[in-house]
């Protein structure tokens, strides 16, 4: 994380000038559409699309280069793809990224652990980071995902991945916090906490284009929110961790804060650097500042997989301008979690936490 802060001054710039002209940092690559859940939050199951194949992804990596310092494959259900380990390879490969993060509903059990540790051995240098999305115990968590037996199945993932002995491989819980969960948020978080995952994180749920939840009814209401978040930071507050542990800590406490701050204002609270630190590939070679709007900026596919190109294009700059003039406003985990990176008094924050507060 410390290799990111002399490129914070340089994405300040490119936001507010408009140069120096860099890469992003953070790449979420969206491998299909295809999910074997039928999760009340989402719809993402309902699209199709002609994915990008291995040897396109190289191409496009290649281009790329080392840019990339996180990267998430995200769905659908990333490991109905196949060739998950072989897209894994080929972007290791060219890219080198230092963090690859995989959500995953956790119903292939043996399918999940097997690929799992084929993509930790490929890339040694990585952390791999594989989030096991629960969204309540037992049958709620079924009733949540359309699916019976998922709780089962999910739990018997998460054990079996646990027990892989790698030590570039941490393997955390994901709670979507959503109208029909966030009454029993506290009782979910405490169960859950109790199997002591790597990390334990939870995002809102939001209507998204690319989820196809735009009109619906899945967001709870900011007192709600509010009340099952507070008594997560207080956890968070009253525990203890060690090494990188309490700067992710630290980092988790800023975006649930952030989160209701957002959700109160209805504005950006702090600078957005989507289109400029963080972007999203679709399934079809889209290029997109974010997934809330998923407004194609070019096609890969169009331009001979050339990422450059679509990045620094007039469509492009448009699409910054108008983020960094607050047109939009969202919580979106993967985007916030950079946005703080980019803001100095949450590293301040951060800073505060980790190394003076938490243990006075």
């Amino acid at each position: 994380m410390i290799s990111l802060l002399p490129k914070i001054p340089g994405y300040y710039l490119m936001k507010t000038l408009g140069f120096p002209r860099l890469m992003p940092m953070n790449y979420t690559v969206s491998l299909l559409y295809t999910c074997n859940s039928r999760c009340s939050t989402c719809n993402i199951w309902k699209k199709t699309a002609r994915n990008l194949t291995v040897d396109e992804y190289r191409k496009i990596f290649h281009k790329i280069g080392r840019a990339p310092y996180w990267i998430t494959f995200s769905g659908g259900e990333p490991f109905l793809r196949q060739d998950i380990v072989e897209v894994a390879k080929v972007i290791y490969r060219e890219s080198r990224p230092r963090i690859i993060n995989i959500p995953s509903n956790g119903l292939l059990v043996k399918t999940i652990v097997d690929k799992t540790e084929q993509i930790v051995k490929a890339c040694p240098r990585s952390q791999i980071i594989i989030n096991l999305s629960i969204d309540g115990i037992d049958e709620q968590h079924d009733q949540i995902r359309n699916v019976p037996g998922n709780y089962k199945k999910v739990i018997s993932t998460f054990q079996k991945l646990k027990a892989l002995p790698y030590k570039n491989l941490s393997v955390g819980i994901h709670t979507v916090i959503s109208k029909y969960n966030v009454e029993t948020f506290p009782s979910i978080a405490n169960i859950l906490m109790q199997f002591h995952p790597d990390s334990y994180i939870t995002e809102i749920a939001e209507e998204r284009v690319e989820l196809g939840t735009m009109g619906t009814d899945i967001t709870p209401s900011i007192l709600s929110y509010k009340s099952a978040i507070d008594y997560l930071i207080h956890r968070i507050k009253n525990d203890r961790f060690s090494g990188m542990n309490k700067i992710t800590m630290a980092f988790r406490i800023e975006y649930y804060n952030l989160v209701k701050r957002i959700l109160r204002d209805k504005k950006q609270v702090i600078p957005c650097y989507s289109g400029i630190a963080s972007a999203q590939i679709s399934p079809e070679g889209d290029i997109w500042a974010c997934c809330i709007k998923a407004k194609p900026l070019g096609n890969l596919r169009q331009h001979k997989y050339n990422f450059r190109q679509i990045w620094f294009s007039p469509e492009a700059e448009l699409e910054r301008r108008s983020i960094h003039q607050k047109e939009c406003w969202c919580p979106l985990a993967n985007a916030s979690y950079t946005n703080m990176l980019m803001d100095l008094p949450t590293l301040f924050r951060v800073f505060y936490r980790s190394f003076i507060k938490w243990w006075s």
